[in-house]
């Protein structure tokens, strides 16, 4: 093919040439790849062989060739690192011949290992800074894609991140590991269920993606947006979104355009980019893809993130994909509909219509509530991030109490089976809840819940606090760990009645009931929003995490030590790093966004107002000269001046507070120190900050407003 592929688009070629033109997928390998070399390589994505380095020389020398035909100068190891983004060390094919010239080559190692910097990517102590050396290794289950820019096209090879004794460095790895972990436990539970047909249990990811779009020039003039991603400063206008009219409206012309060129460059990549509509917020959109494998919905998500912020770019716009970058605006979430499905197609949270799959229904509904249950304050860890303190409890985002949305039909079963009384099926009459007459369950048994964190959505899960900025991996690793976990115990008892000769189904049934009144304390269908509700979950005993410093230190626990390492998901080292890495991050966070609130509050704010009072007193005084009527610019120009003392006040305030959080060294204390102390501080320049806004002249205002920015496009 001709390197005129890498510039086909929809228009010209339509979507069944354009989707995954630059994704090196399995359809690409079984055409380019001898037959034998094909079927070893799926087996070894299967898990059935290990790469060997004769397959990996074949696979190199297809690849290169496939990505030359398509302009590509230079490969790289793309990989996840502990920082969130994505990260990538670019090597040209080329090697020179000795005699003046150079031929494109690409081996097999170069492939399946690279060897970057591994000292200045966060480790959280598993690294000095002084040991430089880490791995990556190709993920065989993740296709290579050709990323294009201005500067060319790049090989891009998914790959995992490892120090040089062999630690974690990124999300890729241990997401890797859950997934190998919830699948053999959960091939366990099959195989006790009489299932000999499943050889593996693959956990699925649909991610929704929500951002904000605002004009690139106002953009670039907002240090606080530039700098920490959100807005400091800022008072709303007189129309937000309380009228709701920008929810799923007609997408504007230029959005539109952006929109298809994400569509176009995620689909040509192999990203099945499904779903695109206004959010609440003006300015606000959603993008979601297809459902995929846990890994593979990881990779595709950062590309959403990076695509959508690139694109954006070349529109004339800036993508802000932080959690919360307007206050009393809509935040943005990232929800991660996760389910566990067969390797035959089966999903195993697919309520069923025979007696059968309605068993096995239930007991994995079951474990993933235990789960949660059990796991709540590390799965509250899992989304804890500065941002999301500012956007959970409100706004159409979950509250910061973990709870499980079933629905009315759904949770009254789950009572019924619970205190072993007869239930009522949702097509009415009425059945013994012996696991085997269990009654016909309809795919859509539930509503939906804006105000749930955790929400059965008929099939799958959606687990809705996690952070827009975040990755996906992270809370799918924490996710299936804390399923694998619980489905292992059910495993054992299954398997500990089959050996005594007993009917499983028998033990199934009393582990359903037995799990069920122990954990449905979690199950809450109601408003997530009300204050009833907090006093509630208080009194069922529920964890309640306020910040994201209360909550990061779940990663660290004894409990969470141990679950990972049973599981072989994290090392204690691993972990432990991880509560660092989290805990310092936060502190770096607030930090950064409080210097830009002290900056801005002296050089832009404090100028600009006094300048702004000064003309109104000397309009005062030449109004009151003439005898004209003086007093509104008068009484204006003394509440500016007040405020400008006021604004000095927190502004010193906020820097003596930021200033002590900074001398603290431990990574917990400090985190709670800017929590504790810092935090309060913004808050209250903020106030000032915002009135003052109100008071000044709006060309006098030295930044673009929320107006501008909500409405500005």
């Amino acid at each position: 093919m001709s390197t005129s592929t890498t510039t086909t688009t929809l228009a010209e070629d339509g979507l069944g040439s354009l989707f995954g033109s630059r994704s090196f997928s399995n359809a690409i390998m079984r055409e380019r790849l001898p037959k034998s070399i094909y079927a070893e390589l799926l087996e070894v994505q299967a898990g059935e062989l290990e790469l060997t380095p004769a397959v990996a020389e074949v696979v190199a020398s297809a690849m290169r060739d496939w990505a030359i035909e398509r302009g590509a100068t230079h490969f790289t190891h793309w990989f996840h690192p502990l920082s969130g983004l994505a990260a990538e060390k670019h090597e040209s094919f080329i090697v020179p011949t000795g005699d003046g010239r150079v031929i494109m080559e690409f081996s097999g190692k170069e492939l399946t290992k690279g060897e970057p910097d591994a000292s200045s990517f966060p480790s959280g102590g598993l690294r000095a800074t002084f040991e430089a050396r880490g791995y990556t290794a190709w993920d065989v289950t993740s296709p290579a894609f050709l990323k294009r820019a201005p500067s060319g096209v790049t090989l891009c090879i998914p790959t995992a991140f490892v120090s040089y004794h062999g630690h974690a460095l990124d999300k890729k790895v241990p997401l890797l590991r859950s997934m190998d972990a919830v699948s053999r436990e959960a091939l366990r539970v099959l195989r006790a269920l009489g299932d000999t047909k499943t050889t593996k249990v693959l956990p699925t990811i649909g991610p929704e993606q929500e951002y904000f779009l605002v004009d690139r020039g106002l953009y670039k003039q907002r240090q606080d947006l530039l700098l920490a991603g959100r807005t400091v400063f800022g008072s709303m206008p007189a129309k937000g979104q309380e009228m709701e009219d920008h929810y799923y409206g007609a997408i504007e012309e230029r959005v539109g355009a952006f929109m298809r060129e994400v569509n176009e460059e995620l689909w040509a990549m192999g990203v099945a980019a499904k779903t695109q509509h206004n959010e609440v917020a003006p300015n606000q959109f959603e993008l979601a893809c297809l459902y995929s494998t846990a890994n593979l919905a990881a990779d595709s998500n950062q590309l959403v993130m990076e695509t959508i912020s690139k694109v954006a770019e070349r529109h004339g716009m800036a993508a802000l994909l932080h959690e919360k970058p307007f206050d009393g605006v809509n935040g943005s979430g990232k929800h991660v509909n996760w389910s566990l499905a067969t390797d035959g197609g089966a999903n195993l949270l697919e309520p069923g219509s025979d007696p059968a799959t309605n068993a096995r229904f239930l007991l994995f509904l079951t474990a993933v509530i235990e789960a949660v249950d059990t796991r709540a304050g590390l799965l509250r860890a899992s989304a804890a991030t500065a941002g999301n303190d500012r956007r959970l409890g409100g706004h159409e985002a979950p509250p910061s109490v973990i709870s499980i949305f079933l629905g009315e039909a759904l949770s009254g079963i789950l009572d019924a089976v619970a205190e072993g009384r007869p239930c009522a099926s949702p097509s009415g009459g009425c059945l013994e809840m012996g696991i085997s007459s269990l009654p016909k369950l309809p795919r859509d048994l539930t509503d939906r819940n804006r105000t749930s964190p955790f929400a059965f959505t008929g099939n799958k899960f959606e687990f809705r606090m996690v952070a827009s900025s975040q990755s996906v991996a992270t809370p799918a690793t924490v996710l299936n760990s804390a399923v694998a976990a619980i489905l292992a115990t059910y495993a054992g008892r299954l398997e500990a009645s089959i050996a005594k000769g007993e009917d499983p189904h028998a033990a199934m049934s009393g582990i359903v009931v037995e799990s069920l009144a122990a954990h449905r304390r979690v199950i809450f269908d109601g408003n997530g929003y009300s204050p009833e509700w907090a006093r509630e979950a208080e009194r069922r005993g529920l964890p309640r995490f306020r910040s994201a410093v209360d909550a990061i230190p779940e990663f660290a626990s004894a409990s969470t030590v141990a679950l990972f390492s049973s599981l072989g998901v994290f090392t204690k080292e691993e972990v432990e790093s991880r509560c660092q890495i989290y805990l310092e991050r936060y502190a770096k966070q607030i930090n950064i966004e409080a210097g830009v609130m002290v900056d801005m509050a002296r050089r832009s704010i404090f100028p600009a107002v006094s300048q702004n009072a000064a003309r109104f007193a000397r309009e005062g005084a030449d109004l009151a000269a003439i005898g004209a009527p003086s007093a509104a610019l008068e009484i204006r120009a003394r509440r500016m001046a007040e405020l400008l003392s006021e604004l000095a006040e927190a502004t010193g305030k906020l820097e003596k507070a930021l200033e002590s959080a900074q001398a603290v060294e431990e990574p917990l204390a400090r985190a709670k120190t800017h929590r504790e102390s810092v935090v309060p501080r913004m808050d209250e320049l903020r106030l000032v900050g915002d009135e003052l806004e109100l008071l000044v002249d709006k060309k006098a205002w030295p930044f673009p407003s929320y107006e501008d920015l909500l409405f500005g496009l």
